[in-house]
């Protein structure tokens, strides 16, 4: 069985404003690429933060069955949310510890959902630092926002 990897990333043009997000999946066997899809969508009023979030959800909705799978994102926000921010906010009836909402709960509990179904490492690395693969991911958000964006 090969091993799976994604990598994720979003875009926004403004904060509001129009946002792409993008993921290439692999499947590695050893060094060897087996299989490599590629994913992107976006919105046209959105932030950063939603995008990278629906990377990474999107990355797993589509696995058609159960599965172990790195991601890795250049998101802090969406890393340390889901392996640590995210069991005191379900706690809490997803409040902060502060006890106010927690922001894009929606998304949040859509990743949670998604993440359960399968066995997932997350990983953090530098964004814009050179890593082919974020690179990839990267383009493919902003490939995802184009539509959104108006031309001047």
């Amino acid at each position: 069985m090969p091993d799976l990897y994604a990598w994720t990333d979003g875009a926004c043009s403004g904060n509001p404003g129009p946002g792409g997000w993008g993921v290439l999946l692999r499947a590695m066997d050893g060094e060897r690429i087996v299989k490599e899809r590629e994913l992107s969508g976006g919105e046209a009023d959105t932030t950063n933060n939603r995008m990278e979030l629906l990377a990474a959800i999107n990355a797993l909705e589509r696995l058609s069955r159960d599965v172990a799978i790195t991601i890795t994102t250049d998101s802090a926000y969406v890393k340390n949310g889901v392996t640590s921010w995210i069991h005191g906010w379900k706690r809490n009836g997803w409040k902060t510890a502060d006890k106010k909402p927690v922001k894009n709960v929606d998304l949040w509990q859509r990743l949670d959902e998604a993440q359960a179904r399968h066995r997932v490492t997350w990983k953090w690395i530098k964004g814009h630092a050179g890593h082919a693969e974020n690179e990839r991911a990267d383009e493919l958000a902003r490939a995802g926002m184009a539509p959104f964006k108006v031309k001047a």
